[in-house]
């Protein structure tokens, strides 16, 4: 149909002014004159969509939201209609799929039009009651085969947690190296570390210790994160040279601190039973970790994959926390935790006191002796500088 730019303006104009007063076959009308020229934009289409579902013509509404959609894939409007389409088809796991990709892409954008953000929140609600709706049947047909919560595996019940979006992927992220075929775990089970008993049980001596040297101040404590002249900043983290979260080396990057050392020597003993790293200028790092009150370590991301942190908690007041990916725990004094730190983390003290833990790494276990060493070699190297700084 030949149609000129001023006559389709004007139908335009008309068609919405039926909409806004209820006309809506009159509205239609107008608006599939226009779209059968050919050359609507994806607007127009909507406006068709809406004059249909005004007038309960749900096939005709789809149709239009699907033309819609096919010039404006990343449409918020446009993919929360679809969502609505396939809703009210009773097709509810594409109908919350549409309205999660409006959600995606709308907290992607730095601002959104006033008009849009009530049909968000209205998606988002959507999504929650079609989510807890689908759960409920899950749940009624893994029970019914034998599957109830107590008799599944802890990595099943994460895959359904992450299937109805109670829990998101995290992936490892080192910021320097990357060591491929390492398993995704976040928090690892103790019991499968032979040498976590021998350090739990120095425990009390090790309190002992970090207590007399607190019991004189924080002398050689140092913020953890430190600006480097001769290294460029990638964010404004808070805690840069910020002594709410400090530390106190007994061997840093390799480099032992022998005054520490000398006054600690039941911790550094400790810390020998576990299969600490050796790597010239890289490893092994054990540290006292204090963390002020009312402080907090935002999410952060560790440097390379090949190693874990062990955390022994030393002293832990009420208001504690400390999450890896989707897991959260609790300190618990004497009871090490040992956990991927590239996988996204954070902690805090909600106390008035300072926390205090041991930390330290050691080798992922899923390494060959071979692999160590070819690691020890790389990091070892003369130019490993380099390799650290992503050169």
């Amino acid at each position: 149909m030949q149609l000129s730019n001023q006559d389709a303006e004007q139908l335009l104009k008309e068609a919405m002014e039926a909409l806004r007063q209820g006309r809506p076959a009159d509205a239609r009308a107008g608006f599939e004159t226009v779209t059968g020229t050919g050359r609507a934009a994806a607007p127009v289409w909507l406006f068709q969509a809406a004059a249909c579902r005004a007038l309960n013509d749900a096939a005709g509404e789809e149709s239009a939201v699907d033309q819609a959609l096919v010039l404006e894939a990343r449409g918020l409007a446009g993919l929360i209609m679809k969502g609505d389409c396939r809703a009210k088809a009773g097709d509810e796991r594409s109908a919350v799929s549409f309205y999660r990709t409006a959600l995606r892409i709308a907290s992607e954008e730095p601002s959104l039009p006033p008009d849009i953000v009530p049909e968000l929140r209205r998606a988002e609600a959507a999504t929650a009651q079609m989510e807890a709706r689908y759960s409920v049947q899950l749940e009624a047909s893994l029970a019914a085969q034998g599957l109830t919560p107590e008799k599944r595996s802890a990595r099943f019940q994460l895959s359904l947690d992450i299937v109805a979006g109670r829990k998101q992927v995290f992936i490892q992220e080192p910021t320097v190296y990357f060591f491929p075929g390492l398993p995704l775990v976040q928090f690892f089970d103790t019991a499968d570390f032979a040498w976590v008993p021998t350090v739990e049980a120095a425990t009390d001596a090790i309190r002992r210790e970090i207590a007399a040297l607190l019991a004189v101040g924080r002398e050689g404590f140092r913020p953890y994160i430190q600006a480097e002249p001769n290294k460029p900043r990638m964010d404004e983290n808070r805690l840069l040279d910020n002594s709410d979260w400090s530390a106190l080396f007994l061997c840093e990057n390799g480099a032992l601190a022998p005054d520490v050392i000398s006054r600690c020597p039941a911790t550094w003993e400790a810390v020998q039973a576990a299969p600490l790293p050796r790597i010239n200028q890289s490893a092994p790092t054990a540290m006292f970790s204090l963390l002020r009150p009312r402080s907090r370590i935002t999410p952060h991301s560790g440097v390379h994959n090949t190693r874990l942190i062990c955390h022994l908690p030393l002293i832990v007041p009420p208001g504690c926390g400390f999450r890896v990916g989707n897991e959260e725990r609790q300190w618990e004094v004497g009871k090490l935790l040992i956990f991927d730190d590239t996988i996204e983390h954070e902690a805090w003290n909600d106390s008035a006191e300072d926390r205090v833990v041991l930390i330290f790494d050691i080798w992922r276990p899923e390494l060959s002796d071979r692999e160590k060493r070819e690691i020890t070699a790389l990091f070892g190297a003369p130019d490993a500088q380099r390799v650290a700084a992503g050169a």
